[in-house]
């Protein structure tokens, strides 16, 4: 395992991301991450607590730096609930959990201990996100959700998918849109 190029993947993945959904700040990026899948085994086998971390600490890092709020979803042992800053709660459900590495993932577990004040939700809708190693994160996206093809689509052993999210066009044939919402 290779820390360096793990967080340089981690940098490059959200870089691209923030410039291809054109986040801007005040939006919300939901992650999932399986660290097992980074380090080449299968999803919910091998939490590396090291791995979740780092990719969590470059994240919220570099997401920050943009205004970007950071979101992680738990693995299923949670229901893939989220783990977030209380500020962009909302009007959320916040239910009573702790992630642990066997039961919520390393990522989780490294978002609940780095945040300033975590909280868990049920449910959470982002406006763009991350899904390193086949974590389905697109229950926790606004509607209308669109994929996007990055670069830098792989982190360790792991593949890479994102997407935004944008306003749904309505009006039909006849309307006009707003390029910048597209």
């Amino acid at each position: 395992m290779d820390i360096l190029k793990i967080k340089e993947a981690v940098r490059n993945t959200a870089v691209e991301l923030c410039e291809k959904a054109k986040l801007k700040p005040g939006h919300t990026v939901i992650v999932g991450c399986s660290s097992s899948e980074i380090i080449g085994s299968s999803i919910g086998t091998d939490s590396n607590v090291e791995v979740g971390a780092i990719v969590f600490t470059e994240l919220f890092n570099l997401f920050s730096e943009h205004g970007v709020k950071l979101a992680a979803q738990c693995c299923e042992h949670l229901n893939r609930a989220v783990i977030a800053e209380r500020s962009v709660s909302g009007g959320f459900n916040i239910v009573n959990v702790v992630p642990t590495p066997k039961a919520g993932g390393a990522f989780a577990t490294a978002a609940y201990e780095g945040f300033s004040d975590p909280v868990a939700l049920e449910s959470f809708y982002a406006d763009a996100g991350l899904d390193i190693g086949g974590t389905l994160i697109g229950m926790h996206l606004k509607h209308v959700a669109v994929p996007l093809r990055l670069v830098a689509n792989q982190i360790g052993e792991a593949t890479v998918i994102a997407a935004r999210t944008r306003p749904a066009l309505i009006g039909g044939s006849r309307a006009s849109y707003d390029e910048d919402l597209m």
